[in-house]
């Protein structure tokens, strides 16, 4: 942990230390986004309700490995609850995720993206999230979606 100075406010009063924490060991917060909607459970949820959807997509399904579908649930499940402040395993064992970089060999148009979309906000919606985390988590997904787009729509 580290503790910040204390600093005067302008006009007076000293605020109160701000502790920040971060990573395994180091005191992690008692209180993320991860640990609010359920931890690895709700996450391993969305994402296996995902793929049910990718299995019965003739545009996405060919881009997902079908001898290793486990092993994309468990990459993209560790990533996931990583991102939300639970586990750092993806990074640990995969390195830094460099999601763009890794979904280069793929096609991905603006039609894979909405397709995605699709299948990603039937697995959130299976969830019943509170509105907030719910909007949270897909704003999150929607801007991903996007970023990833690597191709023109044909």
């Amino acid at each position: 942990m580290t503790d910040i100075p204390l600093t005067p406010r302008p006009g007076g009063g000293v605020p109160q230390p701000i502790t920040l924490r971060g990573g395994p060991g180091r005191g992690d917060a008692p209180d993320t986004f991860w640990r609010q909607i359920g931890g690895r459970p709700t996450f391993e949820r969305l994402v296996r309700r995902f793929y049910e959807g990718v299995r019965t997509d003739d545009v996405l399904w060919p881009m997902y490995p079908e001898n290793d579908l486990e092993g994309a649930i468990q990459r993209l499940t560790g990533f996931l609850e990583q991102y939300w402040g639970g586990p750092t395993a993806y990074s640990d064992e995969r390195g830094h995720p460099r999601l763009r970089m890794r979904h280069m060999p793929f096609t991905v148009t603006p039609e894979a993206r909405d397709r995605w979309l699709l299948h990603m906000r039937a697995a959130v919606d299976d969830l019943e999230l509170s509105p907030l985390h719910d909007a949270t988590l897909w704003d999150y997904l929607e801007r991903a979606a996007h970023a990833m787009v690597n191709a023109p729509g044909a």
